[in-house]
């Protein structure tokens, strides 16, 4: 049987929350420590399929979905900061998510994925992860796509720069489609993307908030994409999983978050395969 329960972290900068899901059925093997996707512009937790859910909690996989800022408000340093504290409070904190601690892996969609792998790749987590799912993620290993107007989205009805004002002030966990999601649209129409979530030097951010100078990870990584993903080039993932000799999951077709279409053969099959990758890793 599934239980969902909410729980409250401490945090000064704006309230914070995490989701848990398990299925009181199944043996604790270990815990995902889930961050969703939205280009850090929009989204919220609370995003996961049912079947994504039912799928792994079923095979005793307890996951954790996390809270984490938004920017523009937010800006990488502090998003990423926040990231690491969730990884460092699952670890140290275990008692609150109920019961001993577990080995764990890190889950993003998408912007959720760079997120996990940046907090990865910078090597202070109090304790590696068995393991990375990157659903859609990315390094910014390519030049150009992120910072260039998109041609997918500049398809879509021109988005002025007086959306910015729907991101509210202070700093949220929580954006809406009706409200932040055309956020995202205008970034990438207009190319502003990088500068709405990093103010700083160009050069630091290729240091610090990119993958093109992490060599390697602390854990096995497993990748999925669609080939004609209009949102993240093919070639990123090509890039991201060549660096990392990472496991490949290849859906053919033209959607982004491929995986939201529940019964999709696709999404099943990437469920199955992301079992096996779980299962391989538990067992090393």
């Amino acid at each position: 049987m599934l239980e969902k329960k909410v729980i409250e972290i401490s945090n000064a900068l704006y309230k914070k929350h995490a989701t848990v899901y398990a299925d009181s059925s199944a043996t604790p093997r270990a815990c995902i420590l889930y961050f969703h996707g939205g280009g850090l512009l929009y989204g919220e937790r609370d995003d996961l399929p049912k079947l994504h859910i039912d799928t792994l909690t079923g095979a005793g996989y307890i996951i954790i979905s996390y809270d984490y800022p938004l920017a523009p408000a937010a800006k990488l340093n502090t998003i990423l900061d926040d990231v690491s504290s969730s990884i460092s409070h699952y670890v140290e904190c275990s008692d609150m998510y109920g019961g001993s601690e577990l080995p764990f892996f890190l889950w993003g969609r998408s912007a959720g994925a760079y997120l996990c792998l940046l907090a990865a790749a910078q090597g202070d987590l109090p304790t590696a992860p068995k393991g990375i799912l990157s659903y859609y993620g990315y390094g910014f290993l390519c030049d150009g796509w992120f910072e260039a107007p998109s041609s997918f989205y500049c398809s879509l009805p021109l988005v002025e720069a007086s959306c910015l004002d729907n991101a509210g002030a202070g700093l949220q966990a929580f954006g809406g489609m009706d409200t932040h999601y055309s956020i995202y649209v205008y970034a990438r129409q207009t190319g502003r993307w990088r500068t709405l979530l990093y103010e700083g030097r160009e050069k630091y951010f290729y240091l610090d908030y990119t993958l093109r100078t992490c060599t390697s990870l602390p854990c096995p990584l497993f990748c999925a994409h669609s080939t004609n993903d209009p949102d993240v080039p093919y070639e990123e993932f090509l890039a991201l999983t060549g660096r990392y000799a990472a496991k490949q999951f290849i859906a053919a077709g033209s959607t982004h978050d491929f995986d939201r279409v529940e019964d999709d053969p696709f999404t099943k099959s990437l469920l199955q395969e992301t079992l096996k990758f779980l299962d391989e890793a538990m067992d090393t």
